[in-house]
């Protein structure tokens, strides 16, 4: 009897987690592809990742030894998938097949975020956690966009939900499964090493203090096979890149540093001739964690950054509600994480929303906690009497959830870099009125990728061998190379504002 009750009890939570995966999935891929067909513009990361997987359509065996390839490889794959059933290559088939591959992997990482979730707080916080991070506009974006953020986060998700699962359960293939993912994930980000750190951290603290369910023996086993399955995909990649640290850390500890594709977002101060003394290292710290906060405040769109504080400090605060591989973990990850963005922000002065794309992700499970103290606050404030038994008890926790989606939804729906309506209509202005051989000056190369036209980049004035010339300037100013060419066509790069800056081109006399 009791056996028949607990296999009805497990397939009734195998149906409660199928209908959560099921309903956060649906909204994830219908806001997803809302995202991606009314893009205005790509990430300028996205036109380097995208000529990227072209060099493997032109050398499958060549490897740039620079950069990570594991996320050019997703494009070049989808891309080959694409070709198959349409028959057809264009500019516009790399960037559609770059957008889904970025898509398919936010909503395969819901999977994992989701289990994860479940296993730190419960089924039911995790629900309304994946589903806040799901309407969260910039985490979305980059969900729709060409960026390695989500493919990151897809293996991050799988490889800490291994890492944890084996902790709990004390089965060592799951630190075998945690390595794999981790190393898969490597090759897209260094970054993903991170939980095998982890991992032989717990494992080190274990031997040292080991408990019932996992002897020395088998601690050194799983230690044996976290690195093993880490090993598998990270030796052969490190094997033909030469590349075990990455450009980033290895320009921390140098006076110069290689400019990485994820720096042309974000506004830089060149430091090289500005290194920051050993006195101005406190001060560093406090301008990184000062800055690391309003980023990840950005991220969770203010109003649930209160909340997630408030869910922290309760979830920590009771012994309780925690258990010792959720008090280990997640410090450690919080901790390791804020180490990485504050040497960030000390080497090259920022910190941008996708570098804390992580810490937001794992952290929004305390989200949910926080709303329901919040929430009993409020409750406790407004009823009649203490005493009094509310008719509806979780009343204040789904009006305070409506309000933040709320905040969400105008951001949410706002297409992606809709202020940059004028660089589309360059581009499609190029396409319709010159000839497929004609070089084209761009200070952007995402206007000749979207006009598919030969071009060349340039700072100041344009190159004297090409035959047109893009420019972006005030809307009141004028060229300075204007006698040297014809004024063909004119926007402004915002498309609809009167004010701001305009987008000009030029047919070279």
């Amino acid at each position: 009897m009791r056996m028949t009750l607990s296999k009805s009890a497990n397939s009734s939570i195998r149906n409660q987690d199928f209908i959560h995966l099921k309903i956060l999935l649906g909204i994830a891929l219908g806001i997803g592809t809302y995202l991606i067909v009314t893009t205005v513009l790509v990430a300028l990361d996205g036109i380097y990742y995208i000529e990227r997987a072209q060099e493997l359509l032109d050398n499958p065996f060549g490897i740039n030894k620079r950069e990570p390839f594991g996320y050019p490889l997703l494009i070049f794959v989808t891309h080959k998938l694409v070709t198959l059933f349409s028959g057809s290559s264009s500019g516009q088939t790399w960037i559609y097949s770059a957008q889904s591959v970025t898509l398919l992997c936010r909503l395969l990482a819901i999977i994992p975020l989701y289990f994860l979730g479940k296993l730190l707080v419960g089924s039911r916080r995790s629900f309304w956690a994946i589903l806040i991070l799901t309407v969260l506009p910039y985490p979305a974006e980059y969900g729709s966009d060409i960026l390695r953020d989500w493919p990151h986060i897809l293996f991050l998700a799988v490889s800490f939900l291994s890492l944890l699962s084996g902790a709990k359960h004390g089965k060592c293939w799951m630190f075998g499964a945690a390595g794999l993912a981790a190393g898969l994930g490597y090759i897209i980000r260094p970054e993903c090493a991170q939980i095998v750190l982890y991992g032989a951290l717990w494992i080190l603290i274990r031997l040292l203090m080991p408990y019932d369910d996992m002897n020395r023996p088998k601690l050194l086993w799983c230690f044996f096979v976290l690195l093993l399955g880490f090993a598998i995909p990270a030796v052969p990649y490190i094997n033909a890149t030469g590349n075990i640290v990455p450009d980033k850390l290895k320009g921390l500890f140098s006076s110069s540093h290689l400019r990485q594709p994820e720096e042309i977002q974000e506004p830089k101060i060149d430091n090289d001739n500005n290194m920051c003394t050993a006195s101005s290292v406190p001060v560093q710290i406090v301008k990184a964690m000062g800055k690391l906060i309003g980023v990840i405040s950005e991220n969770l769109m203010h109003f649930f950054l209160p909340v997630l504080a408030i869910g922290i400090y309760f979830r920590f605060r009771r012994k309780s509600e925690t258990t010792d591989i959720e008090r280990f973990f997640i410090p450690a990850f919080v901790l390791l994480n804020l180490i990485m963005m504050t040497l960030l922000h000390y080497k090259w002065q920022y910190i941008s929303r996708r570098h804390c794309l992580p810490l937001t992700a794992i952290l929004i499970f305390y989200v949910p906690g926080g709303l329901e103290i919040i929430g009993a606050w409020l409750q406790s404030k407004f009823s009649k009497s203490r005493t009094e038994a509310a008719p509806h008890p979780q009343l204040y926790f789904f009006v305070l959830l409506a309000i933040g989606i709320a905040i969400c939804l105008p951001k949410l729906f706002r297409p992606i870099r809709i202020e940059k309506q004028g660089y589309r209509a360059a581009a499609n202005w190029l396409n319709k009125n010159t000839a497929s051989g004609d070089l084209v000056a761009v200070p952007d190369n995402r206007i000749i990728f979207y006009a598919n036209r030969k071009g060349l980049i340039y700072i100041g004035k344009p190159p004297k061998q090409a035959k047109y010339a893009v420019c972006i300037m005030e809307k009141d100013e004028k060229a300075d190379f204007a006698g040297a060419g014809k004024e063909e066509f004119s926007v402004l790069e915002n498309g609809r504002k009167k004010d701001g800056r305009k987008v000009v081109i030029y047919k070279m006399i």
